[in-house]
């Protein structure tokens, strides 16, 4: 791969990773079961170092319950820069309960490395620090360069006339693991999926997964699915295995079969063995995988609006306590932690909206001429037109509304979610996709109503992003999130995750630019996820990218 210039300066190529994490020996934890562990990934800024780091959380794997040998089907794909020294922290947690709060859990050990380690090494085999007396689990990484690829491939498998392993009921309860073959021919999960109770002949759901991520964009590198039959123990009994290429499945198409072999039982039976069962392919579907840029270059603009809480919780806006505080720093800027997260993703939003135009809402204030309490009010207060252009006409609003309400209460989401679902309702065709910013301080009042807006709201092109100011207890915040589990209300379970959560005060300590990029960076990491989950799942294609305008050359005589 060849550098380019412009400017004289060398562009460096950027290689994508995907780091694919297992764990050996980890400690147990708990009294009745074993560990159910999670690594959590945290990167740290470029140019951070030494114990000073500031580590920002980057992926967390899915749960292996009662393992303590586990191997994670969740990837870590980053960005991989040969000028930089990137550091990466490894966090394994034993996971007790369904909250997304890390102290809630179990530590069971921590290592830190740089990437460019875990690249020249390839596989890495790392001991986990700082965990429990006496424990000795090690961190194994895998990295694998990937190959440029926007395949998706749809697999959906079904087992037939499995083996029985569970005696007692006569069934079992499979389930299927696909792994790669890497170049140092070890293999490596890449997916499973889920267990079906008490049956010889499952038909497992369809799993997703990218052509790189499972056969590195290769058609002709083999892949391995293994069949298991899952125990309570945390410890599964093998039924067997075969292997096939991406491109036999694409030939045979829907219905080949695949022996299931179990070597075990092969060696012990002889030749009066004949499989374990058999893997049917029951569909395969190759599709484009679309990305977030793909769309934008095709039109879709991203409709920002913007919530700020204005109840009396915040305090007197005219104390320096307050968090509403509009006095200034010694360069005239307004400083309050809601300015900081206005500017901070509005700067970053307003690049991707043509006409920078931001509807903005205010909630939980007496509002005048007639003083009611308003969950749902234009900041700049009954002007002919309700938008804010760019992040500084929203500063603006924002700092002339404070001084003409009175800061009431309580602290209602509902209606501003409701408010623009009625917009993202109106453009389900992928041109716009809309992002609610609300800036909050307290405890929610509505939690019921608000839950049950965000469940409606899942099936929307909308994504919904809360900053917490203020040292205030988040718990509602973090189940509203839904990272570890879906949010559901009224019986109805939410079709995607949209909300994202982050509390101002995990940036405490730094300077005021530093602020503003980390909390742009954590506030903004989901949207493109999201996005992309409501265009696929509603098999939204991008529109051909727009043209470029036609560069004029320069007037002569102006040279």
């Amino acid at each position: 791969m060849t550098n380019t210039f412009a400017g004289g300066t060398a562009a460096v190529p950027v290689m994508q990773v995907e780091l694919t994490l297992s764990c050996r020996n980890l400690a147990d934890m708990d009294v009745f079961s074993k560990s159910d562990p999670m690594v959590v990934v945290s990167l740290a800024p470029f140019g951070s170092a030494g114990r000073d780091k500031h580590w920002t959380e980057y992926k967390r794997t899915e749960v292996v319950a009662d393992n303590l040998n586990p191997d994670f089907a969740t990837k870590v794909p980053i960005a991989y820069h040969f000028e930089e020294q990137q550091y990466l922290r490894f966090d394994v947690y034993d996971v007790d309960s369904g909250s997304a709060r890390l102290a809630e859990h179990d530590f069971l050990g921590r290592r830190e490395c740089t990437l460019g380690e875990l690249v020249s090494s390839r596989v890495s085999e790392l001991a986990l620090q700082g965990g429990p007396a006496g424990s000795r689990g090690t961190l194994l990484v895998h990295a694998e360069e990937l190959l440029a690829s926007k395949e998706l491939a749809v697999l959906q498998f079904a087992g037939r006339k499995l083996d029985k392993k569970d005696w007692l009921w006569g069934k079992s309860d499979p389930y299927l693991e696909l792994f790669k073959s890497t170049e140092e021919g070890q293999w490596v999960l890449v997916c499973r999926t889920e267990v079906v109770k008490r049956t010889l002949n499952p038909d497992w759901r369809p799993l997703e997964v990218s052509v790189a991520s499972l056969c590195n964009g290769d058609y002709h590198r083999s892949v391995r699915a293994v069949c298991w039959d899952w125990n309570s123990n945390g410890t599964p009994d093998l039924i067997g295995e075969c292997f096939f290429t991406l491109n036999e499945l694409k030939q045979a198409g829907r219905g080949a079969a695949f022996p299931c072999i179990n070597k075990e039982k092969q060696a012990r039976k002889g030749s009066s063995y004949q499989n374990s069962g058999q893997i049917f392919l029951q569909n395969l579907e190759i599709r484009t995988q679309h990305t977030f840029l793909d769309y934008i270059q095709g039109g879709t603009e991203l409709a920002c609006t913007i919530a700020i809480d204005f109840t009396a919780s915040n305090g007197n806006p005219m104390s320096p306590d307050s968090l509403h505080y509009l006095g200034r720093d010694a360069t005239g800027q307004l400083r309050n932690p809601y300015v900081t997260a206005l500017r901070a993703v509005g700067q970053i939003i307003q690049d991707y909206d043509s006409d920078k135009q931001f509807p903005v809402l205010g909630f939980g204030a007496r509002v005048p001429p007639n003083g009611v309490v308003n969950h749902e009010f234009y900041v700049n207060l009954g002007a002919a037109d309700p938008f804010c252009y760019a992040v500084e006409g929203v500063v603006a609003a924002y700092q002339k509304c404070l001084p003409q309400i009175q800061l009431y209460g309580p602290t209602n989401f509902a209606p501003v979610i409701n408010h623009v679902a009625n917009f993202a309702r109106q453009y389900r065709d992928g041109s716009q996709y809309f992002i609610l910013l609300i800036i909050t301080d307290g405890v929610i009042t509505d939690m019921p109503q608000t839950k049950q807006a965000i469940v409606q709201a899942s099936s929307l092109p909308l994504s919904i992003i809360i900053v917490g100011v203020g040292d205030a207890e988040f718990d509602a915040m973090e189940e509203l999130d839904g990272d570890e589990v879906r949010l559901s209300a009224g019986g109805r379970v939410a079709e995607r995750d949209i909300v994202q959560f982050v509390p101002l005060r995990a940036f405490a300590g730094a300077d005021p630019a530093t602020v503003r990029t980390r909390l742009a960076r954590e506030v903004l990491a989901e949207v493109p996820t999201q996005f992309l989950g409501y265009m696929r799942a509603n098999r939204l294609t991008p529109q051909p990218p727009r043209d470029a305008p036609v560069l004029l050359p320069p007037d002569p005589s102006l040279l």
